[in-house]
């Protein structure tokens, strides 16, 4: 019977959903493991009704004195981490986490900018290495001025470029004007992704005429399939 009074109780006192990447990310924004558990306590006492827990009752639930509790306090306050608002009933204050969510929301999107950056660094990288291992030399300045222009005005994806250069190895016509041809034919066509590219020269080589397919053949072009990689 006490063992079954003591799981009602426990089930009594409820559960909290602590955010993962707060517990994966406090110590990147700066937080001691003290501030973090006071923060969590502070979230648990919302959770119960309790908007605005006193120093003791806080302190009562770590390892540390209520007067360092209100260090602690005062100092997530001042860092823009808690912020304590005042209700509409006189004298009713609560602890809002708002400023904790809204730091570890701009934490989540610049680490993913510095994601999104990183990867287009070595996709561009990538892109020009395809290039002079295809055309068997380094870039001009004009070459890469047009890869730069393909990437950064007319926002064609790294991929979307190899395939273009894929059609035009496949063509024997290796050269900047011919890919930047196909890629305006693609982006006229909406074609934006790799299968939708692969299909289209699919069907724009069966459409050229025997002559043509056994002109290209002769030219013994070099297959690299961009495409499947």
């Amino acid at each position: 019977m006490e063992q079954k009074e003591l799981l009602i109780n426990w089930m009594d006192e409820g559960m909290i959903s602590v955010p993962q990447v707060l517990l994966t990310y406090y110590q990147k924004l700066d937080f001691t493991e003290i501030e973090l558990v006071l923060l969590l306590q502070i979230f648990a006492c919302k959770q119960k009704g309790r908007h605005f827990p006193t120093f003791e009752e806080l302190a009562a639930r770590m390892t540390i004195s209520a007067s360092e509790c209100s260090l602690v306090v005062k100092k997530l306050i001042q860092q823009q981490v808690l912020e304590i608002e005042q209700g509409d009933t006189l004298g009713f204050e609560s602890y809002s986490l708002r400023p904790l969510w809204k730091k570890l929301a701009d934490f989540m999107m610049q680490q993913s900018r510095q994601s999104a950056l990183h990867q287009a660094m070595n996709e561009e990288q990538d892109l020009y290495t395809c290039f002079e291992r295809e055309f068997g030399r380094p870039l001009s300045p004009l070459e890469c001025e047009t890869l730069a222009i393909w990437i950064d005005q007319d926002h064609h994806d790294a991929v979307i470029i190899k395939a273009a250069l894929r059609e035009a190895v496949i063509s024997g016509k290796l050269n900047f004007r011919y890919i930047d041809r196909i890629l305006f034919e693609w982006k006229k066509q909406g074609i934006e992704t790799l299968e939708q590219a692969r299909a289209y020269g699919q069907r724009f080589r069966k459409s050229q005429s025997p002559s043509d397919q056994v002109q290209r053949s002769k030219k013994a072009v070099p297959f690299y399939n961009w495409l499947e990689q």
